[in-house]
């Protein structure tokens, strides 16, 4: 089915469930190959922030003006090993400021990119050298943390892969990043940042989704071959329910940290804004047949993502692997939950939620009012002006945390941890199956999460939900360990 022209804004049935017509591309990179160049020893890199065009709807439509790191949307895949040194240039070309932060990397306070708070924001013009060691292996992404609902949502992002110094056995590893796009019928993007009907319902959902920038029909695979799938959404709001049509993904790390292998439940691979999810798919399919990819969060926004199409080659095996595909532990500090200092974190506001006020700039503040200033999030009771605030508490370094995060609203809330990875314990009262650690935490409407991590690395670190309209509305925090 042809895409139709663009005589209007572009729209989900033109784009979500389209893609025949478009040209095919393979998202598939040997273990190794970089969207740069290979990672040298001491791992030095160079990213320059500023305008650019991207492709992103296909040939068939016109470029887009984006923002992107050395003009590609996503930015060059930085891949390093375990244990590196990373000394990263970025090189600020935008009309306004800009930082970098290094999402799931657990880096000294000063490298973490908030701007004011960790760091000076990086000036038009200038340049900032971010240096820091890739003390964990796993799955990362890169992205701005000052104007994010712009800066991220124009295309400033871009995966930062740390590989283990022992990987497990796979044919080839591959990245996907996830994102959506809300396009005009010239193929632009639109301009209504942080318009107040986003800000409080359910963040920003665009129309076009893309794999690694492009919107894609097909991507080539060859049967009887095993491939790691990193998965990284990069959506300011878009959750993602991925269906692999008769293959059986095997869920091996998430948010960059090992997990123990099982299939995903119900078959679906959920994955929220700023999320990672590492996977291994053995393609059984047969030679020249294809299977769907189908994203189905939405219920009525359910569409084909992309094709799987198996070469008419023979297989590369007759049956799966049988390699093991337990990933190396990372070195994360056990929590100590008999001796952990225990808080509660409440999320509120929103749309048809029941918050009626909250402080703001030091002040009670009614719905109302706050929804003029607009905002209209609150974490305890609090909603957050900028990056710099006093900390909602303060841990002893090396003490255990346990922290119980309940959803009081009507929305989703994916809320990250900067500096730290948690343990996530339990889910409405229930112990987590797999104790998974992560760094950014899915909470559903009216859902009780307990975390729980080791309060190792000093500093003030930002803790907030990563649907970037929601940050930008009062839902940030700030932790402080010293």
């Amino acid at each position: 089915m042809p895409m139709n022209t663009l005589s209007r804004p572009l729209s989900r049935r033109h784009l979500l469930l389209a893609g025949s017509g478009l040209v095919a591309a393979s998202l598939l990179l040997p273990r190794g190959l970089s969207l740069a160049h290979a990672a040298a020893p001491e791992s030095s890199h160079k990213l320059t922030a500023g305008p650019s065009q991207a492709r992103l709807a296909g040939a068939e439509h016109p470029e887009t003006p984006v923002w992107a790191y050395n003009g590609t949307v996503p930015g060059p895949e930085i891949r390093v090993r375990q244990g590196d040194r990373l000394r990263i240039a970025v090189t600020n070309t935008l009309d306004q400021e800009t930082t970098v932060h290094w999402h799931g990397i657990r880096t000294p306070n000063a490298m973490d990119g908030v701007p004011h708070l960790t760091q000076k924001p990086i000036a038009p013009g200038e340049t900032f050298l971010y240096e820091f060691d890739a003390v964990d292996a796993g799955t990362f992404w890169y992205h701005p943390h000052h104007h994010s609902t712009e800066q991220v949502g124009r295309g400033l992002y871009g995966p930062l892969i740390v590989e283990e110094r022992e990987p497990i056995q796979a044919d080839r590893d591959v990245t996907w990043v996830l994102d959506d796009w809300r396009l005009l019928k010239d193929a632009s993007i639109s301009n209504d940042f942080g318009n107040f009907m986003d800000l409080s319902h359910g963040g920003r959902v665009g129309n076009t989704v893309t794999i690694n920038g492009k919107v894609l029909d097909q991507v080539p695979v060859r049967a009887g071959e095993r491939v790691r799938l990193r998965l990284i959404n990069a959506a300011n709001g878009r959750l993602f329910g991925l269906r692999f049509q008769g293959l059986r993904p095997m869920v091996i790390a998430m948010d960059g940290h090992p997990v123990e292998p099982h299939e995903p439940d119900d078959g679906r691979v959920v994955i929220a804004p700023a999320q990672r999810t590492d996977l291994v798919i053995d393609m059984t399919g047969e030679p020249g047949s294809r299977t769907t990819v189908v994203d189905d969060f939405y219920p009525n926004l359910a569409y084909r993502l992309v094709d799987l199409a198996y070469a008419d080659a023979l297989p590369l095996r007759d049956r799966p692997l049988e390699a093991d595909l337990r990933l190396p532990d990372n070195p994360v500090a056990e929590p100590d939950l008999p001796n952990a200092v225990r808080h509660e974190v409440v999320l509120g506001g929103g749309m048809m939620g029941m918050m009626a006020g909250a402080m703001m700039d030091g002040t009670m503040t009614d719905m109302r009012t706050m929804m003029r200033h607009g905002m209209a999030w609150a974490i305890n009771g609090t909603v957050a002006h900028g990056h710099v605030m006093d900390p909602i508490f303060t841990l002893e370094r090396g003490r255990t945390c346990v922290i119980a995060v309940a959803n009081d609203t009507a929305w989703h809330h994916p809320m990250h941890l900067h500096g730290h990875t948690f343990r996530v314990l339990s889910r409405n009262g229930q112990p987590t199956r797999f104790r998974e650690w992560q760094d950014t935490v899915l909470l559903a409407p009216k859902e009780r999460v307990e975390i729980a991590f080791v309060a190792d690395n000093p500093g003030d670190w930002m803790f907030h939900c990563h649907i970037l309209e929601h940050q930008a509305g009062g839902m940030l925090s700030t932790l402080r360990v010293a």
